[in-house]
C-alpha cells in the first residue's frame, strides 16, 4: 500500500472500513454514564410539576427529610443563590446577521428549580439526594407542594393574541424570537403571477426519544478539588463552561468528559438544569452524584421539537416556473427560549430548497406556550420546512396540471450556476450561497429508481379491495459544517501509535473509525494503529460538539490538518535522525524510507520511542522541536451544502388507513463520502426517524397543558420492522469550502420523509380529494381525510 506525499495510493478514505466501536459495544462492554461506579455516592431524584401553569405557594419537605436513606432535599430557595440557566451560544445571535436582519431574541431565564411559578408539566421544584434512586423516589412523594393554578397556553397562534396572559411577567408578550427576511419585489411578483397557491401546513410536535436518556454523574478529587462530570452530552466544552459560570469555578477546575451516549439527535446538544444541578450536589455533599431521567421524564421533561404552522403562498408562470414565495412561520418554543433563532431561522433560510426563486417574502416568530421548551432535533428547522414547500410544490403541481416530478425539475438550480446566491443571508450572516450540488441530477436518478411511469400505470387500472397507490418526491438541501471551529489534536506515542483527540463526541456516528482514516492518510500510517478520543475537555481543552451536521466538516478538516502537519514532523526528525535530506524521504504505512533503492529507513516506534536514555527526551539542536504533535483549530469559511431527492411509493387501505411504503428511494450528495458504510447507517437512521415522524410519533397535549402521550404505551416509535428496506443512491460533488471536499451526512436522512410520504399518501387519495396538512399520517387520520368524500363505486 503506497502513501507516497500527496499521491496517496488506495487511502483509507472512501473504504467501507468496519466501525472499531461496535465489537466493544456489541459485547456490553460500552461505558455510558450509568455504568460508571463512584464508590460512596449519591444519587438524585426530581420532582416535577403536575401543573402546566401555576403559582407555587408552599413546599414543605420536613417528611422528606426525615425519609430513610435521605441525604438532602433541595428546593428553589435552597438553590436561589445560583444563577438562572440560559443556553448563552445557542441564544446568540451572529453579529452579521443582527446587523442585516434585527432579529428579535428576547431572553428567559431559567431557575435551576421553580420558585414563584411553574411554566410547563414536568419542570424541575424539588431535588431529592439519596443513599439510591428508589429511596429518593420514595420521598419525592413525601414533598408536599401547594400550587394555585394559573391560565394554561397551548396554542402558540392563541398565545399570540393581545388577551393572551403572559407566560413571562417582564416580557411584553409571549414572542421569544422574531426575524423577517425579504428579497427582490414578492408583492409585484404575486400581483402578475399566473397562478398563486395559498395553503397551511403545520409540522407536529414528536421528540428525539433516544434509547439511552439523559444522565449525568459528579464527583470532586478530594486531593486536587476538581470536579469531573460525566455526561450524555453532545457538546461538552459548553457543559464545562456552563457548570463553572454557575458554580463560580475557574473553568480548568472542571473536567467534562462525554461517556458513550446511546443517541443524542440534538435532545442532548442543549444546556439543561440537571447537568448544573448535579455538579453542585457533588460539591456541596463531597460525596459522587448520579442521575439518570427515567422514560417518562424523557418523553415530558426533555426537549420537544418540530412544532411549527406554516401559512405559505406560491406564485407561478403558465409555465410553473417559480416567481416568489411568502411564508408565515409559527414555531411553538414551549415554556423558555433555549436556543434562540436556532430552529427558527434554520427553517427560514431552507424553505427555498434547491430551487430558484426570485422573489422571496418569510417571516418568523417564536412563541412561548405552557409546553415543554422545544430545541434542535436532528434536522433542526429543516424538516419542518421542507414539509411545507414541497407539500405546496405538490398543490402548484395539482393546480397547474403538472407532474409533481416536472414542476421540481423546471424549478431546479444548475450545477453551471454553483456557488448560487439566494438573496437571503445564512445563519452566519453571511449571504447565502449554496457551495456546490447537482441538483437536476439528484432528482433524474430518483425519478429513476422510483418507476414513475409504471407506477402511473398501476394507478390507472384503479384502486384494488380499497387500496390505492400513491407516489411522492421531496428534494432538499442542507447547510453543514457549522462553525465557529473544531479542534483536533495529534500525538505520536513512544510506541509508535497515534493518539487523536478530538473536541467532538460520538453519539453513535462511528468518529473512532472515520476520523482515524482521515489521520491515517494524512499522516501515512495503517488505519489500525490510531487511538481516537473525543468530547473529553482534558484530551481538547478548546471545542464545540456534535451537532448541525458538523463534526466531519470541522473535526474531520481538524483532524486532517493537524496530521499533515505531524507528518512533516515525523519526516523533518526522520531526516536528522537518518542524516539524509527530508525531501528523499518519504512516510508510508508508519515506516519512513528514503526514495532512492537500499536507502535508509526508520519505523516509527523507533523514532518516537529511541532517546538518548529510556524515558528521557531527544537532545534538540535548538531549532528543531522534538515533540510528534500538532493542534489545530479548523475555522469553516463557509457552509458546505448537502442535498438529497426522496421518492416513495405507498399504499394506502381506505377501509383501515393503513400506510404501507411499498418503494422508499434516496438520492443524496454529501460530498466525499469517508466511510461509504458508515454513511450509508448514518441515512438510515435519520429516515427511519422521518418515517417515525410522518407516521407514528406525536407528542400530543390537552388543552389544559397535560401531555397525553407520556409513555411507549400512547408514544409510538418505530421498530426495525415498520421501516421498509431503502434503495439508495449518491452522487458526489465535493464541497470546495473544506480541503477534504466532505458535507455533513447526519442530519440529511431525517429532513425529507415527512413530505415525501405526505405527497405519497395524497397521490394516493387523489380519488377522494383529500388534501395532507399535517401528519402523522396514522390510520385514524388517514381515515378522517377519507371520511368526507364519496367513496368511488
Amino acid at each position: 500500500m503506497s502513501r507516497d506525499g500527496d499521491q496517496q495510493d488506495n487511502r483509507w478514505i472512501g473504504r467501507a472500513v468496519p466501525r472499531v466501536e461496535d465489537d466493544r459495544l456489541l459485547r456490553g462492554n460500552g461505558r455510558y454514564v450509568d455504568d460508571i461506579a463512584l464508590p460512596g455516592g449519591v444519587e438524585a431524584a426530581f420532582l416535577r410539576s403536575p401543573h402546566a401553569h401555576a403559582r407555587i405557594e408552599s413546599i414543605d419537605v420536613k417528611a422528606a427529610l426525615e425519609a430513610p436513606g435521605v441525604v438532602a432535599v433541595w428546593t428553589g430557595e435552597d438553590v436561589a443563590g445560583l444563577p438562572p440557566m440560559l443556553n448563552k451560544e445557542e441564544l446568540r445571535t451572529p453579529p452579521g446577521l443582527a446587523a442585516i436582519l434585527d432579529p428579535t431574541v428576547r431572553m428567559t431565564p431559567m431557575p435551576l428549580l421553580a420558585g414563584g411559578t411553574v411554566l410547563y408539566v414536568g419542570q424541575p421544584v424539588a431535588l431529592v439526594l439519596a443513599e439510591n434512586r428508589y429511596l429518593a423516589e420514595d420521598a419525592l412523594e413525601l414533598i408536599d407542594v401547594r400550587y394555585a393554578p394559573l391560565p394554561v397556553l397551548v396554542d402558540p397562534e392563541e398565545a399570540l393574541t393581545a388577551k393572551a396572559p403572559l407566560l413571562h411577567d417582564d416580557l411584553p408578550d409571549n414572542t421569544a424570537v422574531a426575524v423577517h427576511a425579504r428579497v427582490g419585489d414578492p408583492d409585484a411578483a404575486f400581483a402578475s403571477a399566473h397562478t398563486v397557491v395559498s395553503e397551511r401546513f403545520e409540522a407536529h410536535r414528536y421528540v428525539a426519544s433516544p434509547i439511552e436518556t439523559r444522565a449525568v454523574s459528579a464527583r470532586v478529587d478530594p486531593y486536587s478539588d476538581r470536579l469531573t462530570v460525566w455526561s450524555g452530552t453532545q457538546t461538552p466544552h459548553r457543559l464545562r463552561e456552563a457548570i463553572a459560570h454557575t458554580l463560580g469555578l475557574p473553568a480548568d477546575t472542571v473536567h467534562v468528559i462525554a461517556a458513550d451516549v446511546g443517541g443524542g439527535f440534538g435532545q442532548k446538544g442543549i444546556l439543561y438544569v440537571e447537568e448544573l444541578l448535579v455538579p453542585y450536589a457533588a460539591l456541596l455533599l463531597g460525596r459522587p452524584v448520579l442521575w439518570r431521567e427515567d422514560r417518562n421524564e424523557n418523553l415530558t421533561a426533555s426537549s420537544h421539537a418540530r412544532e411549527q404552522i406554516h401559512l405559505i403562498e406560491l406564485a407561478a408562470d403558465a409555465d410553473g416556473h417559480l416567481v416568489g414565495v411568502r411564508d408565515r412561520i409559527t414555531v411553538n418554543f414551549g415554556a423558555y427560549n433555549m436556543t434562540g433563532l436556532v430552529v427558527p431561522y434554520n427553517s427560514l433560510c431552507h424553505l427555498l430548497g434547491p430551487y430558484r426563486i426570485p422573489h422571496v417574502d418569510i417571516d418568523v416568530t417564536g412563541v412561548l406556550t405552557n409546553t415543554t421548551f422545544a430545541t434542535p432535533y436532528r434536522g433542526a428547522g429543516r424538516p419542518e420546512t421542507v414539509f411545507a414547500m414541497e407539500r405546496a410544490m405538490d398543490r402548484l403541481a395539482s393546480e397547474l396540471g403538472i407532474a409533481p416530478e416536472e414542476l421540481r425539475a423546471r424549478n431546479l438550480i444548475g450545477p453551471d450556476e454553483m456557488p448560487y446566491a439566494t438573496g437571503l443571508v445564512d445563519r452566519s450572516g453571511s449571504p447565502q450561497s449554496y457551495d456546490s450540488g447537482d441538483f437536476p441530477e439528484l432528482l433524474r436518478r430518483a425519478v429513476a429508481k422510483a418507476d414513475v411511469e409504471g407506477v402511473r400505470a398501476r394507478q390507472r387500472e384503479g384502486g384494488r379491495d380499497g387500496r390505492h397507490l400513491g407516489i411522492g418526491f421531496a428534494m432538499y438541501i442542507e447547510a453543514t459544517g457549522l462553525g465557529p471551529f473544531e479542534t483536533a489534536r495529534v500525538d505520536i506515542a513512544p510506541t509508535g501509535r497515534v493518539r487523536l483527540a478530538i473536541g467532538a463526541p460520538s453519539q453513535g456516528q462511528g468518529h473512532r473509525t472515520s476520523m482515524a482514516q482521515i489521520a491515517a492518510d494524512a499522516i501515512g500510517v495503517p488505519v489500525d494503529v490510531i487511538d481516537v478520543t473525543g468530547g473529553d475537555t482534558e484530551a481538547t481543552p478548546f471545542g464545540v460538539g456534535t451537532i448541525a451536521s458538523r463534526a466531519l466538516v470541522n473535526a474531520g478538516n481538524a483532524t486532517h490538518r493537524a496530521g499533515r502537519l505531524v507528518r512533516e514532523k515525523i519526516i523533518d526528525a526522520a531526516a536528522r535522525r537518518l542524516g539524509v535530506p527530508a525531501g528523499s524521504l518519504h512516510l508510508s504505512d508508519g515506516v519512513v524510507a528514503s526514495t532512492e533503492p537500499g536507502g535508509p529507513s526508520i519505523d516509527l516506534a523507533e523514532l518516537a520511542g529511541r532517546a538518548a536514555l529510556p524515558g528521557t527526551p531527544e537532545p534538540t539542536d535548538g531549532q528543531h522541536g522534538t515533540e510528534l504533535s500538532e493542534t489545530v483549530h479548523f475555522r469553516p469559511p463557509g457552509f458546505a451544502v448537502a442535498s438529497g431527492a426522496h421518492a416513495a411509493v405507498v399504499e394506502v387501505d381506505e377501509h383501515t388507513g393503513e400506510v404501507e411504503i411499498l418503494h422508499y428511494v434516496v438520492v443524496h450528495d454529501a460530498g466525499v463520502i469517508v466511510n461509504p458504510m458508515i454513511a450509508e447507517g448514518q441515512v438510515t437512521g435519520g429516515i427511519a426517524q422521518g418515517i417515525g415522524g410522518a407516521l407514528y410519533e406525536e407528542m400530543v397535549y390537552g388543552a389544559d397543558g397535560q401531555p397525553r402521550t407520556g409513555t411507549y404505551m400512547d408514544y409510538l416509535v418505530p421498530t426495525s420492522s415498520e421501516i421498509p428496506d431503502l434503495d439508495m443512491d449518491e452522487i458526489h460533488t465535493p464541497s470546495p469550502m473544506n480541503d477534504l471536499g466532505v458535507k455533513g451526512l447526519g442530519e440529511g436522512g431525517a429532513i425529507a420523509p415527512q413530505a415525501v410520504l405526505a405527497n405519497a399518501v395524497e397521490d394516493a387519495l387523489r380519488p377522494f380529494g383529500a388534501v395532507v396538512r399535517r401528519g402523522p399520517l396514522s390510520p385514524s387520520r388517514v381515515r378522517d381525510l377519507i371520511r368526507p368524500s364519496v367513496t368511488p363505486g
